[in-house]
């Protein structure tokens, strides 16, 4: 039970990492664009799934105070603030994004309110990520850790990074979703966002070796690791092969790729711990009863139920938008 809790736990998290990375990263690209048609375009793209994005967010703190409770109040004493900071960023947006449409006078107020939520937002999810891999100082369970701990120059550098990430699989999505001239920035935003990010990533690692961060020796110890990059490489190749020849899928699936990749370079670098490198998931997991009696309802109908529900949202707008539909 503790395998398939852990498996649920990082199901939900890369789910909620993916898909809210589109409609943040749409946030965050909405800032640079000044045309009103094209931002209620980019508006559109995102309107029928933004908030149901957010029900994995939700799905995984469940599981993780259900099935995991020491790591719950682990995680909660360290990572408060940027909890909050993060809440706050997608209460902004959320309030914004339906705010903006019903005002005139005061749009330019509201729509600095849904980028800045949503460069938030994605900043302190990268930070909390950086600093897990730096390393969450505890004892016996108890956080013994600062209050801005998370805010260390290797977590900030994490956190510019996801920006970075999620801007470019938004402009994925957006050539998938547009046309036009929309479509026609949106790849040349993600030509110059690809390197940006790769210049990060480069930069995380370097700066991972001059710290020598214990997440460096599993890889030493587990060379076989190394097909993940390389499958992050080849997504990237996916990325430009689309861009170059103007296929408006192939960059949205080359971004997933990168996206998959990353996130299996972290949880197999992490692995067997949850918080690395001092609390494995079978140290951390509930009683058995416990597991065993979420399994027979929240494992095999809650779950299944929400991936449903989250593939045919997708799957029902899954062309591109019309501009001159008042809707979807």
């Amino acid at each position: 039970m503790a395998e398939f809790w852990t498996a649920a736990l990082a199901l939900t998290i890369f789910l909620y990492v993916l898909l809210d990375g589109i409609d943040l990263g749409v946030g965050i690209l909405f800032g640079f664009e000044r045309d009103e048609d094209r931002r209620r375009q980019m508006l559109q793209t995102v309107s029928p799934i933004w908030d149901g994005n957010e029900t994995w967010l939700v799905v995984s703190a469940a599981i993780l105070f259900a099935a995991f409770p020491l790591v719950y109040s682990l995680v909660l004493s360290a990572f408060y603030l940027p909890l909050m900071l993060l809440l706050a960023g997608l209460i902004l947006r959320g309030v914004a994004f339906e705010f903006r449409a019903q005002s005139h006078r005061t749009r330019g107020l509201w729509d600095i309110g849904f980028w800045v939520g949503s460069i938030v937002a994605a900043f302190v999810q990268g930070c909390a990520v950086g600093a897990l891999v730096v390393g969450l100082p505890n004892h016996g369970g108890q956080f013994t850790g600062g209050a801005f701990f998370w805010l260390n120059p290797f977590a900030v550098t994490s956190g510019i990074a996801l920006c970075l990430g999620h801007a470019l699989l938004a402009a994925c999505w957006l050539v998938r979703k547009t046309e036009g001239a929309l479509r026609d920035r949106a790849r040349a935003q993600a030509l110059w966002l690809l390197p940006a990010v790769a210049a990060a990533l480069a930069l995380l690692l370097f700066y991972s070796l001059s710290l020598d961060l214990p997440v460096l020796h599993r890889w030493s110890a587990r060379p076989e690791m190394a097909v993940l990059p390389a499958i992050g490489l080849a997504g990237g190749a996916v990325l430009v092969f689309g861009l170059q020849r103007r296929r408006d899928s192939l960059p949205m699936i080359g971004g997933l790729i990168i996206y998959v990749a990353a996130f299996a370079s972290l949880a197999a670098s992490f692995l067997p711990y949850m918080i690395p490198f001092s609390i494995t998931y079978l140290q951390a997991a509930a009683p058995a009863s416990s597991l065993s009696f979420m399994f027979w309802f929240a494992g095999i109908i809650v779950l299944p139920l929400t991936i449903v529900y989250a593939a045919v949202n997708f799957l029902t707008f899954w062309g591109k938008i019309v501009p001159e539909d008042e809707g979807y």
